[in-house]
């Protein structure tokens, strides 16, 4: 299968081991601190980094009181090192690649820097809080091949809690970072800094500064369509399911958050239409999942 290069997104799946926790108490007041990334303001509305979303709709899940503390993109390594939170992976050259979510949860001066790790963080330290566990029992079989070159590798999460999460977790990152060319010239950079964070796109991607990614077209027709088609086994997971709109049914789980997050983002970043028609696709399938995950949506 011929592989093409991706250009540098900021928002690939992370994967670091988080340290070992102690247990929390479930009633433990104290608030949680979710460092997400600000785009355009006002960032409530156009925040849609998808791993961020993960954390979030875990919390919401958890019931558990946070506020969110916004951090401008060409800040995030500098907030990482001020929180101890290490670099999640390398870039392709060498570099450390710094991204969000970070949680900070002072009931046990705890700082967790990866989406994955925070989901299972918080199943540990909040077993019965809210809707219950995080990683009910399910296969999750589901496998997608990559068709891009990464300038970060995806990598299998190093717990081995739950393995068959973090390698959906995998599959459906690498699943949506492909077709991300269809977002990379509509992303809602924050305009103070638009400039200076397209620059480090480029640099990351190989290209000439200020060389726009656009993609428009029958080029970016065939993009949908194979978009649609990639979807299909994906969408097999939910068929079939008169209950609900969920992986389960009824019952929601993390893989639904994983998924729902990614949902997010091309909410947010993909023209109006061509979101209407992903809704559409698979006989609705995925415009179901976002709209039930409202429910779990809120902004803190």
């Amino acid at each position: 299968m011929t592989k093409t290069p991706l250009f540098g997104l900021t928002f690939v799946s992370e994967s670091v081991q988080p340290q070992q926790e102690k247990r929390l108490p479930e009633s433990s007041p104290q608030r949680i601190t979710l460092y997400d990334i600000a785009q355009k303001p006002p960032v409530e509305e156009s925040c849609c980094a998808p791993n961020p979303w993960k954390a979030r709709f875990a919390l919401n899940f958890k019931q558990l009181p946070y506020s969110t503390t916004w951090v401008g993109m060409l800040d995030i390594a500098k907030v990482r090192r001020a929180l101890g939170a290490p670099a999640c992976r390398k870039f392709a050259d060498g570099d450390d690649f710094y991204t969000l979510p970070v949680v900070q949860d002072p009931a046990t001066g705890s700082v967790v820097g990866d989406s994955f790790d925070i989901a299972l963080y918080l199943e540990q330290a909040y077993p019965k809080s809210g809707g219950g566990s995080l990683f009910p029992d399910q296969a999750l079989v589901f496998a997608f091949e990559p068709t891009v070159d990464f300038p970060t590798l995806l990598t299998l999460p190093g717990d081995a809690r739950h393995p068959q999460y973090g390698r959906f977790n995998l599959s459906a990152d690498t699943l949506f970072t492909t077709f991300a060319s269809l977002i990379a010239n509509s992303m809602p950079l924050d305009p103070a800094t638009a400039d200076e964070v397209r620059a480090e796109f480029a640099r990351r991607a190989g290209v000439a500064p200020g060389q726009d990614f656009v993609l428009d077209g029958a080029a970016r027709q065939a993009v949908l369509d194979g978009f649609e088609a990639a979807l299909g086994d994906l969408a097999e997971l939910y068929g079939g399911k008169d209950d609900g709109p969920f992986i389960l049914g009824r019952q929601v789980s993390y893989a639904d958050f994983i998924v729902g997050a990614w949902l997010r983002m091309y909410c947010v970043a993909l023209p109006r239409g061509e979101w209407e028609q992903l809704r559409a696709w698979h006989n609705g399938t995925f415009g179901r999942l976002h709209d039930a995950l409202d429910a779990y949506a809120q902004i803190h």
